[in-house]
């Protein structure tokens, strides 16, 4: 089977890229990570304007989705230009919300109807606490909301405590406090919320990818123009091996991604239960997420090497995606949570 993107899909990935270009990213990804969220917010604006925060939640929420194979290609455009935010979270909440509200509750259809249309048109941030993602919420300090899971419960937090270090200083995380509203309890809670982490993966997937694009693109672009013995280093042939490498395996590694979004569509997790079974949903999106996360966190090497002492730096803007390849290769799923996945009877 071939996963090939259309042309309405390859178009709308494009426009991203070049409206994500001249947003300014770098400077909101430093902004956010002390804690200023003003310039982050402002281009959570622009994907909001986009479409982007409506791609994981229904129609009958004023949304466009659920379409995780457009949601994929945002978010390779949101990880090539390094968003800050809880992205992953964010779609995971509204696939956690719509699925509880399928089950015909009346409390569930309200916080449904409460928060969907928000989050589809970009007035609410949001994040998301459950275990498949660790005891942790991202952004908790940034978000309008803080949904937490525990066993068969769905909470909205009152709050968070302090925020806690991170390798990568724009992934702010914190835990949930404890109590707040009761949302929702049952094992369709359970139920949703295993539908919801494989959205987080999957969209986790996605970053991932486009945060080893921008790496290989940058490392690219500057060994063309570092010299050494009068030559650019990218004319030799170690340093073209090293990027070819690791270019391959984000290549290799984007056929995972959209069959897994393809996956996420056809199978119970898209809705309607279709040839695959949820096992067989939750193993394609396992094998994308150790796929791209390994690739990415590849790039990320070749890119601290090829650079020498200034991928070092926190000043030079490299370091905000070698830091995100690493902390996303962990997220919602590490590398040896998702093999065992993969490779689960």
């Amino acid at each position: 089977m071939r996963f090939m993107l259309d042309q309405a899909q390859t178009d709308f990935g494009r426009t991203l890229d070049r409206m994500l270009g001249g947003a300014g990213t770098p400077h909101a990804v430093r902004a956010w990570g002390r804690g200023e969220h003003a310039p982050g917010r402002a281009v959570w604006g622009r994907l909001a304007d986009a479409g982007v925060t409506g791609l994981a939640v229904p129609e009958a929420y004023e949304g466009v989705g659920p379409l995780p194979v457009e949601l994929g290609v945002a978010y390779v455009a949101a990880g090539r230009h390094a968003v800050p935010g809880p992205l992953a979270e964010t779609a995971a909440a509204a696939v956690l919300l719509a699925g509880l509200a399928e089950g015909g509750t009346a409390r569930s259809g309200q916080v449904a109807g409460d928060w969907l249309p928000r989050i589809a048109d970009g007035r609410a941030l949001v994040t998301l606490a459950a275990a498949d993602g660790g005891p942790y919420a991202l952004d908790a300090d940034a978000a309008d909301a803080v949904f937490a899971v525990a066993g068969e419960e769905l909470w909205l937090a009152p709050g968070h405590g302090p925020v806690q270090p991170s390798f990568d200083p724009a992934r702010r995380l914190a835990r949930p406090l404890p109590g707040g509203e009761l949302l929702a309890r049952g094992p369709a809670v359970a139920a949703a919320a295993a539908r919801a982490a494989d959205w987080a993966a999957f969209a986790t997937a996605a970053l991932s990818l486009g945060t080893g694009l921008a790496l290989v693109e940058r490392t690219a672009a500057y060994v063309r123009q570092r010299t050494q013995f009068g030559r650019p280093i990218g004319s030799f042939q170690a340093v073209k091996h090293r990027l070819a490498d690791a270019l391959i395996g984000l290549e290799f590694a984007r056929p995972l991604l959209y069959g897994a979004a393809v996956a996420l569509a056809s199978g119970p997790t898209g809705g309607a239960l279709a040839s695959g079974s949820t096992g067989d949903v939750r193993a394609e999106v396992a094998a994308a997420k150790v796929a791209t996360g390994e690739a990415a966190y590849t790039a990320a090497r070749t890119a601290l090497q090829l650079h020498g002492a200034l991928g070092y730096t926190d000043e030079y803007e490299l370091s905000l995606w070698i830091r995100k390849a690493r902390a996303l290769r962990s997220a919602w799923g590490s590398p040896s949570v998702c093999r065992a996945r993969v490779l689960a009877p």
